[in-house]
């Protein structure tokens, strides 16, 4: 399969302490990606959307949780997070200075 870069980056992890705290003090991205991606379409996009310069890549593979679906067991879906530490000089920031999501701020200005 052959994907966009716009189909790569999923969404931005941001509902976590840890998260905030690698975005805020570590200059690192939690991203959640497409499960077929690989580092080096994460940095790509990344580079391309966003304008900025990746210096590293981690990436976090989630095996599906097993349910009981009536009588048989039926596997959840891979997911898969993506870590990436940006270069010196570049920073992006989905919270603002509160700690909320930029889409909440922007939702409260237009009401």
């Amino acid at each position: 399969m052959d994907l966009n870069i716009y189909q790569i980056i999923l969404k931005p992890i941001i509902n976590s302490e840890k998260a905030a705290y690698m975005n805020r003090d570590l200059n690192k991205l939690v991203l959640s990606v497409h499960p077929q991606a690989n580092k080096a379409l994460v940095a790509e996009a990344l580079e391309k959307i966003f304008n900025v310069k990746v210096k590293k890549v981690n990436i976090i593979v989630r095996k599906g949780k097993n349910r009981q679906v009536q009588r048989r067991t039926v596997t959840g879906p891979l997911t898969k997070k993506a870590i990436v530490t940006l270069a010196e000089g570049y920073s992006l920031n989905f919270l603002d200075q509160a700690g909320t999501p930029m889409a909440s701020v922007e939702e409260r200005k237009e009401a």
